[in-house]
C-alpha cells in the first residue's frame, strides 16, 4: 500500500517546514495591536518597545490602536488573527480582569492566546484636582469617607487601569464614590485638570508630568514601597490601607497556535528591547522599569495571567459591577 509511504512523506515534510518557517521569520512587517486609544499609557509602553524590537528583528513593528469594550475588542481581533507571528497583542492587567468583568467574553482568555513575555509593571498614584481640600493622604482618607456621596471618581472606562485601581480604592476605603467613566485616559485627565471631577487613580506613565507640574495633587502610591520618582509620597499601605497593592502590568501575546519558535524569538527580542538604555531611561522618567529578562518569557507571562485572574475575580464579583 502507498498510504504508509505517503503518510511518512507528509510527516517528514511537516517536520522540515516548521523549523524553516521559524528560521525565516520575520519576512515582513509585524502589527502590534494595542487595545486602547493612541496616546494613553499602554500605547506609550507599546511604542517604546516596538521601536527597539523592530531594530532587533530587522522588520518594522507598527502599532495599531483598536480601542473599545475595555480592551476586549482589540484582544478579540488578535485572538482571531492568523497564528503566523505577524500579529501580536500588547495588553495590560485588563487581560486578566476582563475574564470576570465580561460574562459573555467572545474568547477564552486562557486558551485563545500564546505568550511572549512581561514588559513592565507600572505603579499607580492616587491623585485629585489641584485644589482638593486634604493636604495629605491621612486627611484624604477621612475626607473621602465623610464626603463620599458628593465626590466624583474619574476613570478611563470599564476595564481600564484607572477603573480597576479606583474600584480597589473604594473597596479599601469602604466609600462608594460617584464614578464618572470616560472614553479614554485623555478625556478623564482633562476633566480632572479642569476641576470637573475630584479624584482619579492612574498609572505613573499618565500622571507623572501633571504631578511634577503641579496641575494635579498627588496623595499616595499603590506599590508596597515608595517610588524613587516621588520619594515624599507615602504608600497606601503605610497609611493604613492594608493590602492596597496595585500595579498595572503589561504583557505581549500572540494568537493561539503561533509556532513556539516564533514566540521564543519574540521573547528574545523583547528582552533585548527592555535592556536598551534608552528604554530603561524612558521608563524611569515615567516612574517604572522594564521587566527583568526572566520575566520577559512565555512561561512567566502565562503564570502571571493565571494568578491575576484568580486574584481579581473575587474583587470584581464582590463589587458586583460588570461590563456586560
Amino acid at each position: 500500500m502507498a498510504y504508509p509511504k505517503l503518510l511518512g512523506a507528509l510527516c517528514a515534510t511537516t517536520l522540515l517546514v516548521a523549523p524553516t518557517f521559524a528560521q525565516d521569520w520575520p519576512q515582513r512587517q509585524i502589527t502590534m495591536v494595542v487595545p486602547f486609544a493612541a496616546g494613553g499609557p499602554t500605547d506609550t509602553v507599546a511604542r517604546m518597545v516596538a521601536e527597539r524590537m523592530s531594530a532587533d528583528l530587522g522588520q518594522q513593528i507598527i502599532v495599531e490602536n483598536i480601542g473599545g469594550a475595555g480592551g476586549t475588542l482589540g484582544a478579540g481581533n488578535v485572538a482571531k488573527a492568523d497564528p503566523d507571528g505577524y500579529t501580536v497583542l500588547l495588553h495590560h492587567i485588563g487581560m486578566a480582569t476582563s475574564a470576570t468583568l465580561y460574562r459573555n467574553l467572545a474568547y477564552d482568555t486562557l486558551n485563545a492566546f500564546d505568550y511572549v513575555g512581561l514588559v513592565t509593571e507600572v505603579p499607580m498614584v492616587v491623585v485629585a484636582r489641584k485644589d482638593f481640600e486634604p493636604n495629605d493622604f491621612t486627611a484624604f482618607i477621612s475626607y473621602v469617607k465623610d464626603n463620599a456621596d458628593n465626590l466624583t471618581l474619574a476613570n478611563a472606562g470599564i476595564g481600564s487601569a484607572s477603573h480597576l485601581c479606583g474600584m480597589m480604592l473604594m473597596s479599601a476605603l469602604e466609600a462608594p464614590l460617584v464614578t464618572v467613566p470616560y472614553k479614554g485616559t485623555g478625556p478623564a485627565m482633562t476633566d480632572l485638570l479642569g476641576g470637573q471631577t475630584d479624584i482619579m487613580c492612574d498609572q505613573t506613565t499618565n500622571t507623572t508630568q501633571q504631578i511634577k507640574g503641579g496641575t494635579i495633587k498627588a496623595y499616595a502610591v499603590t506599590t508596597p514601597e515608595r517610588l524613587e520618582l516621588f520619594p515624599d509620597l507615602p504608600t497606601a499601605m503605610e497609611s493604613g490601607l492594608d493590602g492596597f497593592d496595585v500595579s498595572i502590568w503589561h504583557g505581549i501575546y500572540t494568537p493561539k497556535g503561533t509556532p513556539a519558535e516564533v514566540n521564543e524569538r519574540l521573547s528574545k527580542s523583547l528582552q533585548s528591547a527592555l535592556a536598551d538604555e534608552g528604554v530603561v531611561k524612558a521608563m524611569a522618567d515615567l516612574g517604572t522599569a522594564p521587566s527583568p529578562a526572566e520575566d520577559a518569557t512565555p512561561a512567566a507571562l502565562q503564570a502571571k495571567l493565571e494568578a491575576e485572574i484568580a486574584r481579581w475575580q473575587p474583587v470584581i464579583e464582590a463589587a458586583g459591577v460588570y461590563a456586560d
